[in-house]
């Protein structure tokens, strides 16, 4: 048994595959970055004695998905942990960015998760035991103007995780959400957001964002926010009119001159 983890090659999904590989997990790495996953894999067996496989793959690709879930089943593993975290985000105008960028971060942030977690799922359910751990985000509890796509996206797999929690109690499988907000990874600069405000005050340690959500797995929580900051900012939108809590999203979101 192994737990696969997306995005692996750099961030949090390298961080999960640290700590997990500290653990003694058997782990199955996949993410674009080829280089980076066999040199990851390379130094976690040294170090710890685990096994470590390299399956490279585009998640923006529809394809991919099924392909990578053949691929596990054609070198004879069993995956009992699904982490979900690849993912990224674009700021900027919705209508003056490109459509295939928009499109990408659904296909993985969403499309690619729910089909590996649909493709994963009946073999824990038969096996009566398994975990999904699926990297949400604050963003997911507001809209986020200058980022819409992105905020939508992990509003989706917030509200999917903790229907798939539900449904799949009484199976023995674990299903967490996990929410980070800002975190020091290289998300950043992909999502073109150095200069945002909101990273500059409010991001997180990696390493706690990872020590959080494993733990949360591990308790069968259906949500983990990460930080007691990002906690008391999630719950106060609650009571925050729609209209405010989108002004002050936007107003950190939008891009500068």
């Amino acid at each position: 048994m192994a737990t696969l983890i997306t995005g692996a090659s750099s961030g949090l999904g390298e961080g999960f595959a640290r700590a997990l590989a500290a653990e003694g997990h058997d782990l199955i790495l996949t993410a674009r970055r080829s280089d980076r996953l066999e040199s990851l894999a390379t130094e976690l067996r040294a170090a710890h004695g685990v096994a470590v496989h390299v399956l490279p793959a585009d998640l923006a690709d529809p394809a991919a998905p099924a392909r990578l879930v053949s691929n596990i089943a054609a070198a004879g593993l069993s995956v009992d942990t699904l982490i979900n975290n690849a993912g990224f985000g674009a700021r900027g105008s919705f209508a003056e960015m490109a459509i295939e960028g928009q499109l990408g971060q659904i296909d993985v942030n969403c499309r690619a998760l729910v089909a590996l977690s649909h493709a994963l799922l009946p073999g824990m359910i038969a096996r009566g035991t398994g975990a999904i751990l699926n990297i949400a985000s604050t963003a997911a509890f507001q809209p986020g103007p200058w980022m819409a796509v992105y905020y939508a996206s992990k509003a989706f797999v917030l509200s999917f995780s903790e229907a798939l929690h539900e449904e799949v109690a009484a199976n023995g499988i674990r299903v967490t959400a996990l929410c980070p907000g800002p975190t020091r990874t290289e998300f950043a600069q992909v999502a073109d957001m150095g200069d945002s405000e909101l990273f500059k005050r409010l991001a997180s340690d990696p390493a706690a964002v990872i020590r959080d959500g494993l733990s949360a797995l591990k308790a069968n929580q259906a949500v983990k926010i990460s930080g007691w900051m990002n906690t008391i900012m999630a719950d106060s939108l609650r009571f925050t009119p729609r209209v405010l809590a989108r002004r002050i999203a936007g107003a950190l979101q939008k891009a500068r001159g």
